[in-house]
C-alpha cells in the first residue's frame, strides 16, 4: 500500500524519539499499548473479551488518560469508540430492535441528567461530578454492547469464558495470598504493583477487616458481591459443557464457592443461599448436591478457620457491629431524603461530608440517595422489565448446553439484586456495574434468542418459555 512506507517512517521516528526520552521500558509499554488499541478499534469484540477478563481480573487497576480511571472502563470506552467507527463504514450488522427494558434503562439514563444537575448546584462539596456522572453512564452502557458485538452464540461464549478467565485469575491470586498470609493487608503491596491508587486509603480500610480475604475488588463485600454474581454462571456453564470449558467453569464454581466464604460477606451469602435453593426446586441438575456440598465445605472451613466461624454466627446476633450500623443508616435514612429530594446527584457518593447524615447500605435505597425516588422507580421499572422479559414460567427448569448462559446469569443476577437488600454495591459502585449491566443484556438477550427459537420450532403456537426442554 502506497501508506504503509510513510507511516512505518512516522512511527518509526516518533518510537526513535520516544526510546531517547524516556526509559525503554515504558515506551515497550507505550508500544503495546499501542497495538493493542489499534486491535480494538479494528475488531471491537475483542475489546470486550478483554474488558470481560480485565474488569473480573484487576478491575481498578488505573490508567491516565487525561484524567486517572480505570483500565477496565478506559477498555471500555474504547470499545465504544471501535464501535462507532465501524459503523461508519457498516462493518458491523446492524443491532436488533431495542427491547422494552433497553428502553427503560435509556429513560433511567437520560433522567438522571436531572439529579446530576440539581446535585451540582445543591450539594456542597468537593467532587468531580461530571465525571463521575459520565463514568456511570459508561457503565451501564455494557449493556447496549451485547446486541451489537454479541449477536453470534459463540461470541456470547467467549464473553462467558473470558469472565469466568479473569474470575479463576483473581481468586487464584486472593485465595493463595490470604492462605498463606492469614491478612487481608498482604493484598496492598500487590495491588500497588498492580497499578492501584489510594493505596494507603485501601491499607487503612483493610487492616479492620484483617481477619477477611483481600482481593482486587478492594473490599471483601465487593468481593462477595462479584462471586454471587459469577457463581451460578459459572457452575451453569461448566456442568453443560466439556474438556477445558467444563474445567474452567467448574474450577471457578468451587474456588468462588472458597472465596465467597473467606470474604465473610453475609449478604451476598444469604443471596446466593436463596438462588441455590430456588434453582432447586426449580429441580436444575446437581443444584441440590452442590448446596449439600456447600454445607460440608462451609464445615470445614469453619472448623479450620475460627474467625469465619465468628463472621457466620454474627448472623443471628444483634450486637455485631455492621449489622447495627445498617440499622442506624435506615434510622437516619428519612433526614438524607428531607434534606436532598432530589437526590445528591453524582459529586460524591453518600453521605455528604458536614451535613452529618448518614450512607446507606441497600441497592435500592441507594438510588433514591443518589437521584430520588423518580430515578428508584425508574430502576425498579427496568428490573420488572428485565424479570417480566427472561422469567421461565412452569416449576421445572431443564438445564441444557443452549439454555446454560440464559439461566446462569439469570440466576447470577437474581443474586445481586438480593445481595441489593444488604450492600449497594451493583447501584453506583464503577466497574462492578458494568458487569451486572453486561450480565443483564446477556440475559436479556440469551432470553430473546431461545423464545425465538422455540416459535420457529412450533409455528402457530404462543411462545415457549426459555427454559423449554425443545431446546437442547
Amino acid at each position: 500500500m502506497p501508506i504503509a512506507l510513510p507511516l512505518a517512517l512516522i512511527f518509526s521516528l516518533v518510537f526513535g524519539v520516544l526510546i531517547w526520552l524516556l526509559p525503554p521500558l515504558k515506551v515497550l509499554v507505550l508500544i503495546v499499548a499501542i497495538a493493542a488499541a489499534v486491535t480494538v478499534v479494528r475488531q471491537p469484540l475483542r475489546g470486550l473479551l478483554l474488558f470481560a477478563v480485565l474488569a473480573t481480573f484487576l478491575p481498578y487497576s488505573t490508567v491516565q488518560i487525561g484524567l486517572r480511571t480505570t483500565v477496565s472502563e478506559a477498555l471500555l470506552l474504547l470499545v465504544w469508540v471501535s464501535v462507532l467507527t465501524q459503523n461508519l463504514f457498516s462493518n458491523l450488522p446492524r443491532p436488533p430492535r431495542l427491547l422494552r427494558t433497553e428502553k427503560l434503562l435509556l429513560a433511567l439514563m437520560a433522567f438522571s441528567a436531572l439529579p446530576f444537575l440539581i446535585g451540582q448546584l445543591t450539594v456542597d462539596a468537593v467532587g468531580n461530578g461530571p465525571v463521575n456522572w459520565v463514568r456511570w453512564l459508561l457503565n451501564l452502557s455494557a449493556l447496549f454492547l451485547v446486541p451489537r458485538l454479541l449477536q453470534e452464540q459463540r461470541a456470547r461464549e467467549q464473553l462467558v469464558c473470558g469472565l469466568l478467565l479473569g474470575t479463576s485469575m483473581l481468586l487464584l491470586l486472593s485465595i493463595s495470598v490470604f492462605l498463606k498470609s492469614g491478612t487481608a493487608t498482604a493484598m496492598t503491596p500487590i495491588l500497588e504493583r498492580l497499578g492501584y491508587g489510594g493505596i494507603a486509603v485501601l491499607g487503612d480500610s483493610l487492616s479492620a477487616l484483617a481477619n477477611r480475604m483481600g482481593s482486587p475488588w478492594m473490599h471483601p463485600n465487593v468481593t462477595g458481591g462479584a462471586m454471587a454474581l459469577v457463581l451460578p454462571l459459572a457452575f451453569c456453564f461448566g456442568l453443560t459443557r466439556s474438556g477445558w470449558e467444563r474445567r474452567l467453569g467448574l474450577g471457578v464454581a468451587l474456588l468462588g464457592a472458597v472465596g465467597l466464604l473467606l470474604s465473610g460477606s453475609r449478604g451476598a451469602l444469604l443471596s446466593l443461599l436463596v438462588v441455590l435453593i430456588w434453582m432447586a426446586r426449580q429441580r436444575v441438575p446437581y443444584t441440590g448436591r452442590m448446596l449439600m456440598g456447600g454445607f460440608v465445605l462451609g464445615a470445614l472451613l469453619m472448623m479450620s478457620y475460627p474467625p469465619l466461624q465468628d463472621r457466620l454466627l454474627t448472623l443471628f446476633t444483634s450486637s455485631d457491629a455492621s449489622t447495627s450500623v445498617r440499622v442506624d443508616e435506615y434510622t437516619h435514612f428519612p433526614e438524607a431524603m428531607a434534606m436532598f429530594p432530589f437526590g445528591i446527584g453524582f459529586k460524591v457518593d453518600p453521605p455528604v461530608p458536614g451535613t452529618g447524615l448518614w450512607g446507606i447500605s441497600n441497592l435500592w435505597l441507594n438510588y433514591i440517595y443518589k437521584i430520588g425516588v423518580p430515578g428508584m422507580l425508574l430502576f425498579v421499572a427496568v428490573i420488572w422489565s428485565w424479570w417480566r422479559e427472561t422469567r421461565a414460567p412452569g416449576l421445572q427448569t431443564r438445564l441444557t448446553r443452549d439454555n446454560a448462559l440464559w439461566l446462569g446469569s439469570g440466576a447470577g443476577l437474581s443474586a445481586a439484586l438480593i445481595s441489593g437488600l444488604f450492600d449497594h454495591y451493583f447501584s453506583f459502585t464503577q466497574v462492578l456495574a458494568a458487569l451486572f449491566w453486561l450480565l443483564l443484556g446477556l440475559n436479556l438477550h440469551e432470553a430473546r434468542r431461545l423464545r425465538l427459537k422455540a416459535q420457529a420450532a412450533t409455528p402457530g403456537n404462543a411462545p415457549e418459555s426459555p427454559s423449554s426442554g425443545n431446546h437442547s
